[in-house]
């Protein structure tokens, strides 16, 4: 570093040789800013051109303030900041001096920047000389214009800032978008520091972009002696112009960040609707002061800053809003069966209150069978999920109340319909009987269920359906087909959403097909299974929704039992008669009796008729496939009455008295048994063996 009053160390490698004699000749001073030390040595000619003492000057350009006036200072630093980060070899400016005895005149520098291997700035030479005489109007236009850019690359500040805080949704996007290398570089600051106000206190909540606290400021009090704290007291900006104002305004704060430079900082309160919501530090390093204009956009750039905060914040506390609703209406544990292995898994994919109405049940069902439940509520908002909630409470309530599936799926239509809302819902219900493998599956506007084999295959099962729940009561269509197959030991049931298929773009069947392929060459185990397709959804990024459902059905050992279902039928109840009658088809086709079929449903409905003809309750029809030297089904219809079913002989016109008749002849046996109160009339019929 050269003495005090030197010349001129040196100028670029093209400056003439002997450069000090040429300077004075053209009344041109000289100086060389050591930018690692803050150091600039000027020689005679330059203590001229500022009209300073050599014992005025230390070498300390903060000195010069004494002639420079503060706002030509700040412009000045602006202009060299400027140059030192975007790279630029020179840079020149005219700028006012005042002179000793008062009078002004301008004066015209030009540095030539020195940087070494990794382009990190380390010196800057240049020349200073008097340039009053020479600064017509011409020159003062230059000038203007000049300010005028540093003007506009300030103002642009806040909108480069602004845009790129649009796309910010949570408070986090707010402080990635602020701390990115690229967001400090257009804000001109060195690093930031910003807190929020929470209960009373300041919460530190970025810093950087080290992401280095000064110990005892993550929380602080609102009356603690920190320049954050008192812009939130005061309402008003504060604005440190250098290193020695920051030392002494904040003796408690200074001390610990020495190491970064400091030479001025701005204070900006975080302000909403007149309430403060925190405070945003920004740090500088390279510069001393703020001008007007600087602080006007600094302002500017709080204010953009707090708007963003506050639409982050209103949108978090939404969302934990909206997914605790959704949470809440969801179950909150599913309930261990024995014969299965279950696993539920629900992926949330939207925004904010933009939740959706998805849901899963598991139902333990009397008699070893369970219901199992996937839908999805049209619409994304909190009030999907409030429908959503009451709909699966309705739907678990129905299935207890031992309605037939089909009977299940026609209420809770009817329910949807007469709740005060405009929404519909898609829902698959799957009653399975996990003794037998027994399964009815009953689809309301949703998308096919699948299995998955013992051999790995994977099969999409087509289930005639009916209208979505809602839609179908509006119309009177509450006719529900019920599907029936036998879910065989180790195979895999699978209920999902349709989100966890639909991609923008995507063919539904290729999105089935796709999720086939997961499955076949997903674990065995549910657990793990269910997880690999909820990490495919995320990997896809889809925007909706994902309920999942997947059932095992645990294997058996020794000979296979047969099948077993239950129906109620009350007096009075066509659809339940005609629900009971669909039962036994569908029941017999899929045990494989399909060539006795005929015969068991016209045996087994004469049964049901005299049942709710003769008594005076309900009756209970059950099938079951009796395992033993050979295969058959039985049909028992229990009713509560005593009195024992009789033969009689029916006339030629008679109408009745053939009953017992058309039993005795089509079945292979049948007899009458005492339950308690009443009695159970049962009849079998060997059937093949399925192969």
């Amino acid at each position: 570093m050269a003495d005090r009053g030197a010349s001129a160390l040196s100028l670029p490698d093209d400056w003439p040789a002997h450069p000090a004699p040429i300077l004075a000749l053209n009344r041109m001073g000289s100086f060389d800013w050591d930018l690692d030390t803050g150091r600039m040595a000027m020689d005679a000619q330059a203590h001229e051109v500022f009209d300073v003492r050599p014992d005025e000057y230390d070498g300390d350009p903060a000195t010069l303030s004494m002639r420079v006036p503060p706002t030509e200072s700040r412009r000045l630093d602006t202009m060299v900041s400027h140059a030192l980060k975007d790279g630029s070899e020179n840079y020149g400016a005219y700028f006012r001096i005042r002179r000793r005895d008062g009078s002004q005149r301008w004066t015209h520098t030009q540095g030539y920047i020195r940087r070494d291997e990794t382009g990190r700035p380390r010196r800057i030479i240049g020349i200073v000389r008097d340039a009053t005489d020479e600064l017509g109007e011409a020159a003062v236009r230059r000038e203007q214009a000049a300010q005028d850019e540093v003007r506009r690359q300030q103002t642009s500040v806040v909108q480069l800032t602004t845009a790129a805080l649009a796309h910010a949704v949570t408070v986090q996007d707010v402080i990635d978008v602020l701390q990115d290398t690229h967001g400090l570089i257009h804000l001109g600051a060195t690093s930031l520091v910003m807190g929020l106000v929470e209960a009373g206190r300041i919460r530190m909540v970025a810093t950087g972009p080290e992401h280095s606290y000064v110990p005892g400021t993550r929380v602080t009090r609102l009356d603690a002696q920190y320049p954050m704290n008192e812009v939130v007291r005061t309402l008003a900006p504060h604005f440190i112009e250098s290193p020695e104002e920051f030392a002494e305004s904040y003796p408690l704060l200074w001390p610990n960040i020495t190491g970064l430079n400091i030479t001025s900082a701005a204070y900006l309160p975080l302000i909403v609707q007149a309430r403060p919501i925190g405070a945003i530090g920004l740090l500088y390093s390279d510069r001393h002061g703020f001008s007007d204009d600087e602080r006007n956009v600094l302002v500017a750039l709080g204010s953009s800053i707090a708007q963003s905060l506050q639409r982050a914040m209103f949108f978090e506390q939404e969302k934990d809003l909206a997914q605790g609703l959704q949470q809440a209406m969801l179950p909150r544990s599913i309930p261990s069966v024995t014969g299965a292995d279950v696993a539920v898994r629900y992926r949330s994919a939207s925004l904010g209150r933009d939740i959706g109405g998805d849901w899963y049940d598991l139902i333990p069902l009397p008699g070893g069978r369970v219901g199992a439940v996937i839908g999805d509520v049209q619409g994304h908002d909190t009030h999907a999920a409030a429908v959503m909630g009451q709909l699966r409470i309705v739907l678990r309530a129905y299935a207890a109340e031992g309605h037939t599936p089909a009977t299940v799926m026609a209420r809770a239509s009817v329910f949807l319909d007469e709740l005060d809302t405009d929404r519909f819902a898609t829902c698959l219900y799957a009653e399975v009987d996990l003794s037998t493998g027994l399964t009815q599956l009953v689809r309301a506007g949703h998308i096919d269920p699948l299995v998955r084999y013992t051999d790995g295959t994977c099969r999409r099962l087509p289930v005639e359906g009916g209208l979505p729940l809602g839609l179908s009561a509006e119309f009177g269509r509450l006719e529900y087909p019920v599907a029936t197959i036998e879910l065989d030991p180790c195979q895999t049931l699978l209920l999902c959403t349709d989100g966890l298929v639909e991609e923008p773009g995507i063919d539904l069947d290729d999105g089935m097909h796709s999720l086939r392929e997961r499955i076949r060459v997903g674990p065995d185990d549910v657990g793990d299974l269910a997880d690999q397709l909820i990490e495919w959804a995320e990997e896809r990024g889809g925007d909706d929704d994902v309920a999942l459902l997947i059932l095992r059905r645990h294997g058996v050992t020794g000979r296979r039992p047969g099948g077993r279902l239950q129906q109620h039928v009350a007096p009075g109840d066509p659809e339940a008669l005609v629900e009971a009658r669909h039962m036994i088809r569908s029941a017999v086709r899929a045990w494989g009796a399909r060539e006795r079929a005929d015969e068991i449903e016209l045996v087994a409905d004469e049964l049901i008729t005299n049942a709710l003809m003769h008594t005076e309750g309900s009756a209970v029809v059950t099938l079951r496939v009796l395992a033993g030297s050979d295969r058959r089904l039985r049909v028992e219809v229990e009713d509560s009455s005593s009195a024992l079913p009789r033969r009689r002989e029916a006339g030629e016109s008679g109408v009745s008295g053939r009953g017992l008749l058309l039993v005795d002849r089509l079945t292979d046996v049948w007899g009458v048994e005492a339950r308690g109160g009443g009695k159970c009339v049962w009849c079998e019929f060997v059937v093949r063996e399925r192969n």
